[in-house]
Order: C-alpha cells, then sequence, then structure tokens
C-alpha cells in the first residue's frame, strides 16, 4: 500500500509564458507548503483558492485563468498532506493544522497585496475556508463555497469510528472511497483525475474527523456569518451530501451576507462541469462578484 512521503523542491520557479510561478512557504511550525501564483500587473483584486480532499492547487489552472482575464491576482496552494507539499499523504500533526495553514497563507498573501483577497474554497478546501471564517482567523471582503463538505454521505458508526480511530491510530492511511466517475458530466474528467500523479486516495482518522465535527460546527455557526458569501450548491453531488449547504443556507439566511446558487441536476465539481452548465456556474460567478464590486 503506497503512502509516500514528498521531498521539498526549495524554489522558485518563474513560467513567464503563462504567468506562474511556485515557490514553497514555511508554516509555523516548520511544515513547507507549495504555493501557485498566478500574478497579475494591472490587478484590481486577488482570490486565494482553497482545493479539495486528495487533489491539489494544479487542478485549478483553467479556474486561475478565468480569474486572470478579469484582472485578477490569484494564489492556491497544496494543503499539507497533498499535491507536491512534502508529507504523508492525508495525514495531520494537529486537528486544526488545515485551518492554522490557510490563516497564515492568507494573511501572508493580503500582506503583499493592497487590500485583503477574496477566499474561494472547494469541497474539503471550501470547508476549511468556511470555518477559518467562522472562527475569525481570517477576514476576507467576500468567500465563494463550491460544493463545500459540510455533511459527509459516511454512517453516524463511520464517523464514531473516524473519532475513536483518531485517539489511537490517527494518521492510520486509509482509502477515502471518493466516487472519481461522479465528480463530473464531463467524461474527461475522470480519466485525467485518475491519471493525475499529484492526486492521491487516502485520507487518516484525524483528517476524516477533522472534516466530520467541522462540518457540523459550521452548519452549527453559520448565524454567526458575517462575510459577504456565495454559496454554490451541485444538487447531484455524490461526493458530499448538498444536504449541508441547505442547511447551512438556512441558518445563514437571516444575517443576509449569503447568496446561495443550486445547481439540481449537476455534480461535485462545478468549475469542472460538462458545458454548458459550466459556463452557466461561471456566469453565476462573475455576476456576484460584479454586484460585490
Amino acid at each position: 500500500m503506497q503512502n509516500p512521503d514528498l521531498s521539498p523542491r526549495g524554489q522558485r520557479v518563474n513560467h513567464p509564458g503563462d504567468h506562474r510561478n511556485e515557490q514553497l512557504l514555511t508554516m509555523p511550525d516548520g511544515q513547507p507548503l507549495f504555493v501557485r501564483d498566478w500574478p497579475h500587473a494591472r490587478a484590481h483584486d486577488a482570490v486565494l483558492i482553497v482545493h479539495g480532499l486528495g487533489e491539489h492547487s494544479g487542478r485549478y489552472e483553467r479556474l486561475a485563468q478565468w480569474f486572470h482575464t478579469r484582472g485578477y491576482a490569484v494564489r492556491s496552494y497544496d494543503q499539507r498532506g497533498h499535491g507536491r507539499t512534502p508529507g504523508t499523504r492525508g495525514a495531520l500533526s494537529h486537528a486544526d493544522d488545515l485551518l492554522e495553514d490557510l490563516a497564515t497563507v492568507y494573511n501572508g498573501y493580503a500582506a503583499t497585496l493592497p487590500r485583503p483577497p477574496l477566499l474561494l474554497g472547494h469541497s474539503m478546501g471550501g470547508l476549511v475556508a468556511a470555518r477559518t471564517v467562522l472562527d475569525r482567523r481570517v477576514r476576507p471582503p467576500a468567500l465563494v463555497l463550491s460544493s463545500p463538505a459540510l455533511r459527509t454521505w459516511e454512517s453516524k458508526f463511520m464517523q464514531r469510528l473516524a473519532g475513536v480511530l483518531a485517539k489511537v491510530a490517527p494518521n492510520l492511511p486509509l482509502p477515502n472511497g471518493l466516487p472519481f466517475d461522479k465528480l463530473s458530466h464531463d467524461t474527461q474528467i475522470e480519466p485525467a483525475y485518475r491519471g493525475d500523479p499529484l492526486r492521491h486516495g487516502w485520507i487518516t482518522p484525524r483528517l476524516a474527523d477533522f472534516i466530520f465535527r467541522a462540518g457540523d460546527a459550521c452548519i452549527g455557526d453559520a448565524t454567526r456569518l458575517a462575510v459577504p458569501t456565495l454559496l454554490l450548491v451541485a444538487g447531484s453531488d455524490k461526493l458530499v451530501d448538498p444536504s449541508g449547504s441547505r442547511d447551512f443556507s438556512a441558518a445563514a439566511w437571516a444575517g443576509n451576507h449569503l447568496t446561495t446558487r443550486y445547481f439540481d441536476a449537476l455534480y461535485h465539481e462545478l468549475f469542472n462541469e460538462a458545458e454548458p452548465a459550466r459556463s452557466q456556474v461561471l456566469k453565476q460567478l462573475g455576476d456576484w462578484l460584479q454586484k460585490r464590486a
């Protein structure tokens, strides 16, 4: 059973042809994170993108270019245990590692910009983004949540088991069981995902327990949402249970900070859906961004 530890690359790499560069940022606990930037010399705004479970920032190249052509500088990073960030796949040292990492990356990025960046999270990245905002670790001017992992399809028994294993075998590598054939209706997405050498199919009890607990906590704290937020919900999602987003939306509605858009027939990866659905999702995002501008 393969569960590799990756080594740091150690230097910045510039890509002038596609306006992209790469670096390693060291977190306060010494963990390096792999970071991708799409800088923009005449940017009017910026966005930080947080990826989902098992994937990596490189899968957001097309979305980054969409933002880039609209005048945004873009940053994304490989969360610990993922992509080109060194370390055991899917593993955490502490339950709140992903929240601390996001806060460090976000605040460091904001310090280089004229104003703080928009924050966008997909799936587990949406959960991490939502929890970090609700905890007041960061205060972005706006938040976008795409198919956030606020509720799982796993049974209550499996959730309780993850809690027990998180105490006795926190970084035991286990298959994450995600149905890759339900990522998107675009027939090119599944084989590209399966063939991606930087993606992985592992999860650990500590990470699973974090996802279960943080999702419930986000729904419970939704009334505290104080940041303008766009919630994009895939109604036919088979990777995360969309009822979590519906309950979050219902709870946060009274605060008047949340805009929710439902796409009943679409699968989990809304930004990678088959056309014309992908363009429809991006139009909703573009319209919302234009209104808040």
